[in-house]
């Protein structure tokens, strides 16, 4: 005696046998898994110098290098406290300058401050964590994280936020 089984049916049962088979499977497994060793590595950012907080020009960029020589980043004074900003009235923050895109250099507008990239035309607000206001970056500009020494008025880089074009890790 021949039974037909509508394509409903049979993706019901066929669907009921892959769970089933699934849980036997699951019930094979060791009760306890073992986490593999962590073998990644931090590597530690070092601290830099950029400036005195007292030097510096309100929406006058400050140039440095970070974290290394080949790292262009430029700091600002926004003149107003922002998110992320450190110094006495909180407006200092800094990114680097190099375009997530494709690694142009951007440049900062202190007209309308912001990092603009020439190349490809992407728009990074400064005041707002180098978020990409418009154009082809796919992220924002890596933020070089600040420390501020009221002692010695010194604003130092002490490491990065993000990763800087064109590299796996920002410490080489």
């Amino acid at each position: 005696m021949t039974q037909n089984v509508s394509r409903r049916d049979f993706f019901k049962l066929s669907g009921g046998l892959a769970a089933g088979a699934g849980v036997a499977v699951a019930g094979l497994a060791p009760a306890t898994a073992e986490a593999a060793p962590n073998t990644s590595t931090t590597l530690p950012y070092p601290a830099k110098v950029v400036t005195k907080a007292g030097g510096m020009k309100v929406n006058e960029p400050v140039v440095f290098n970070y974290p290394d020589a080949s790292s262009p980043c430029q700091a600002i004074r926004m003149g107003q406290p922002v998110t992320g900003g450190v110094g006495p009235a909180r407006d200092i923050v800094a990114y680097s300058i190099l375009c997530t895109h494709q690694g142009c250099p951007t440049a900062y507008d202190s007209k309308d401050r912001c990092f603009k990239c020439p190349c490809h035309f992407s728009i990074f607000d400064a005041e707002k964590s180098g978020q990409t206001v418009c154009g082809q970056a796919p992220t924002k500009l890596p933020r070089i994280v600040l420390e501020y020494n009221a002692r010695t008025d010194s604003v130092t880089a002490v490491a990065v936020d993000g990763l800087i074009y064109g590299r796996q890790a920002n410490v080489l």
